[in-house]
């Protein structure tokens, strides 16, 4: 028998948390998977409208896999898996998986509203630990699986190059590369203090600056392209890249704020700086149920910049000291991520285990 494979979401990123589960699972006989949702906008009813040719024609789809929201309403799925809460579903399914979008010290995955799936794929010690504070989980519910998180296996296991994502990006890797990945959270980095930064830090000359902006952010009355375009150069580049992950290899240093990018870069141990973001963090914890927590790793694996005078130095420190914290990020990645590097298979393992698949 064939067991029938769903994927929904809602943005490109939902996608790229699956997206190695998905090639994975292609490769087994007795699964067909599939994908829907899409670019979702409301109409004048205010009820969402998703355009799944938007979201997935960047990602070179096998002919048949990509099905509109519309066509699922009428099919049985025997697994459902989404990275996003609200899952957008199809006729029936037996089985839904919660596989997240990442983690981050906001922890917003960390809410009652996303505790009605099946099985959740934890991404690691910390995920649980977090769930069970807040009293969602029992220490041992049975749903929680010790997956990992698929999108950051390629960080680790060997199949990205950098000299070819130097080529890419037209960068000669003479100069240090820097990423700055900014949340999406109102008043996050980019839109408070961000072109500043970027000016800073361009201003030295001895840097080559990638800037992945990120692909949904909350406050579309901001154009963050307006402010960066006339900074771009050589040097200075906004990448356009839907997947941060090659560009977190290829950086030599991370700057962000409270994007879950961080704890994805824990995994390279390389230096982080974390720009300061206090009325995102108000707003936070103004929300019901807030599980803000900077505590535990929150920022401690970086530095912390609290104005754009200050970035440069901040560089030129992490760069004189690469293995300044360390010890935190090294443990951090321990307790964010299980199997670093081997979190698709142990997806696929799960799914051929659960459903008795031959091979």
């Amino acid at each position: 028998m064939t067991t029938r494979v769903l994927f929904t979401g809602y943005a490109p990123v939902h996608f790229l948390c699956f997206q190695p589960v998905f090639e994975r699972l292609r490769r087994e006989k007795s699964v067909e998977v599939f994908v829907s949702g899409g670019l979702r906008t409301k109409n004048a009813a205010l009820e969402w409208e998703y355009d799944e040719t938007a979201m997935y024609a960047p990602f070179d789809m096998p002919a048949g896999s990509v099905l509109s929201v519309n066509q699922i309403r009428d099919i049985d799925f025997d697994v459902i898996f989404a990275a996003n809460t609200q899952l957008i579903m199809p006729r029936s399914v037996d089985t839904r998986v919660q596989i997240f979008h990442g983690v981050s010290f906001r922890n917003k995955a960390v809410r009652e509203e996303n505790t009605h799936c099946d099985h959740y794929f934890i991404v690691g010690p910390y995920m649980h630990r977090r769930f069970v504070d807040a009293g969602l989980f029992e220490a041992d519910d049975p749903r929680a699986m010790k997956i990992g998180f698929a999108k950051t296996d390629r960080l680790v296991n060997g199949s990205l190059d950098r000299a070819a994502l130097l080529r890419a990006h037209g960068l000669s890797g003479e100069r240090p590369v820097i990423l700055y990945a900014p949340t999406g959270q109102r008043r996050n980095s980019m839109e408070v203090m961000g072109a500043e930064v970027v000016k800073k830090i361009a201003a030295t000359n001895k840097f080559d600056l990638l800037i992945k902006l990120h692909d949904h952010a909350k406050d579309r009355t901001f154009d963050p392209y307006a402010e960066l375009l006339p900074l771009q150069n050589e040097h200075t580049k906004v990448v356009d890249d839907l997947d941060v992950i090659p560009l977190l290899f290829l950086a030599d240093l991370l700057v962000s704020d409270a994007s879950s990018v961080s704890s994805e870069y824990s995994l390279l141990d390389r230096p982080m700086i974390f720009l300061d973001c206090p009325e995102l963090f108000a707003a936070l914890r103004a929300e019901p149920g807030c599980q803000m927590d900077l505590d535990t790793w929150g920022r401690n694996g970086g530095i912390v910049v609290e104005k754009p005078d200050g970035i440069v130095a901040a560089i030129e420190q992490s760069f004189s000291d690469p293995s300044a914290k360390s010890e935190v990020r090294r443990a951090m990645a321990k307790d964010i991520f299980y199997n670093p590097g081997h979190a698709t298979e142990a997806a696929a393992k799960w799914l051929v285990d659960a459903f008795s698949l031959t091979k």
